[in-house]
C-alpha cells in the first residue's frame, strides 16, 4: 500500500498538532515533517521531498505566498492551503498562492467542530491532491513560456472571427493561474463578453472577482441575475457566483440553484448547454484545467451547434481531467497550450468593434 507523505507548515502549535494528529490517524498517510515558518518549510520540502505540503498563508520569517512561489519553482509539490484568513488582504494573498501553483484551500479547524466533517475533508483532500502531477510553475520561471503540444489532437487552423457573439470558459483546479494568463493576453478594448464558471468554494469566493479584476485589462465582476448580455463592443467578464449555476436565457444572465451537475454548482456543463441553445454558432467555448468531467458534454453541445471549441492541452494543465474528457468525446475543435488560448480569443474579436466601451 502506497503511503502519502505529508509536510505540515503551520506556525500555531495547537493547529499544527491537530493537523498532524488527524493525518497520522489515516492508515495511508504519514506526516514526515513539521515546520513553524515558511523558510523552514522550504528547507524541509527540499530535503524530505513530501508528496503533499499543507501550508498556512500567514507565517513568520517567510509568508505562505513566498513559500508557495519558491516550492512551485524549484521543487514542485502539491500544496494544500490550510487557512483561517477571511479578510480581503489575506484572501488576495491566497488567490496569489493559487495563481502560483497551490492546488486547493481548506479552512483551518476552529476547535468547535461538532462532528468529524473537517477531519474527513482534510484526509480526503490530501489524498486527492497527492495524485496530481504538478509542474514547475511558469510564473516562477518567467523564461519558460512555451510548451510542446501533448499530441492528443493536432491544433486546428485558426478560427474565423466573423460570428463570435460571446466567449465561455470553464475551469477548476489550476483556475486562478489559467484565467490570469488568458485575460492578461487580451487587449484592454477587447469587445466580446466572457462568461466564466470556475469551481470555487464559499471560503474563497468573497473577493475573487475583485482580485481577478485587478489582474485583467477587462472589467471582471460576479454575474447578477437578470443582467443583459452586453452587445458586441462592450467587453466584460462575468463570473458565476458560488453555489449558483450561470446560464444565458433570452439574452439575459440568469442565476439558478437547480440541482448540481457532476457534484458541481456552478457547473460548466450547465453554462455551456445554455449557450449552445441560445447562441449556437455565435459562441466560442474553452475548457481548461480541472478534475473530473464537468464541461465535456457541454463543450460537445456547443461544437454540434456550430460554435467554436477549445481544450487546454495536457502539458500545460495542472489537472488534465476536464479537457481530456472533452477531447475523448470529440468536443474540442482545437487542443492548445494555455499560452495560446488568449491570443486565439483575441483574434476572434472584430477589430471594428474594439474601443466601444460602456
Amino acid at each position: 500500500m502506497a503511503v502519502t507523505r505529508v509536510l505540515v507548515v503551520e506556525d500555531s502549535l495547537t493547529v499544527r498538532k491537530r493537523i498532524v494528529e488527524v493525518l497520522n490517524r489515516a492508515p495511508e498517510i504519514e506526516v514526515v515533517g513539521e515546520a513553524e515558518d515558511g523558510k523552514r518549510g522550504i528547507e524541509l520540502c527540499q530535503t524530505l521531498r513530501p508528496d503533499v505540503v499543507t501550508l498556512d498563508m500567514v507565517l513568520p520569517v517567510m509568508s505562505g505566498l513566498a513559500a508557495t512561489e519558491f516550492i512551485m519553482a524549484y521543487c514542485p509539490t502539491p500544496i494544500l492551503i490550510v487557512s483561517a484568513s477571511t479578510n480581503r488582504g489575506d484572501l488576495f494573498r491566497t488567490y496569489e498562492a493559487l495563481a502560483a501553483g497551490a492546488l486547493d484551500v481548506l479552512e483551518k479547524p476552529t476547535g468547535n467542530e461538532i462532528d468529524d466533517g473537517w477531519e474527513v475533508e482534510l484526509i480526503a483532500t490530501v489524498k486527492l491532491i497527492s495524485r496530481v502531477r504538478v509542474i514547475t510553475h511558469p510564473r516562477a520561471r518567467l523564461g519558460s513560456t512555451s510548451h510542446p503540444s501533448n499530441g492528443v489532437a493536432p491544433a486546428a487552423a485558426p478560427m474565423s472571427i466573423s460570428r463570435t457573439r460571446a466567449i465561455a470558459i470553464g475551469v477548476s483546479t489550476g483556475g486562478p493561474a489559467a484565467l490570469v494568463t488568458i485575460l492578461r493576453a487580451l487587449p484592454h478594448d477587447f469587445p466580446l463578453p466572457m462568461l466564466i464558471v470556475m469551481h470555487i468554494g464559499k471560503l474563497l469566493a468573497p473577493a475573487f472577482a475583485e482580485w481577478l479584476d485587478r489582474q485583467s485589462p477587462i472589467r471582471v465582476s460576479y454575474a447578477v441575475d437578470g443582467e443583459a448580455l452586453p452587445a458586441a463592443g462592450r467587453g466584460r467578464v462575468f463570473l458565476a457566483p458560488p453555489d449558483h449555476h450561470l446560464v444565458l436565457r433570452q439574452g439575459r444572465l440568469r442565476l439558478t440553484q437547480d440541482p448540481e451537475r457532476h457534484s458541481c454548482r456552478p457547473s460548466v456543463d450547465v453554462l455551456f448547454a445554455s449557450l449552445a441553445t441560445e447562441l449556437g454558432t455565435g459562441c466560442t467555448a474553452c475548457l481548461l484545467t480541472g478534475m473530473g468531467r464537468d464541461g465535456a458534454e457541454g463543450l460537445l453541445a456547443i461544437r454540434r451547434a456550430g460554435g467554436r471549441t477549445i481544450a487546454q492541452d495536457e502539458s500545460t494543465s495542472v489537472v488534465f481531467g476536464m479537457p481530456r474528457e472533452a477531447i475523448l468525446l470529440g468536443a474540442a475543435e482545437q487542443v492548445v497550450p494555455l499560452e495560446q488560448v488568449g491570443p486565439i480569443l483575441g483574434a476572434l474579436a472584430d477589430p471594428a468593434l474594439a474601443g466601444r466601451r460602456p
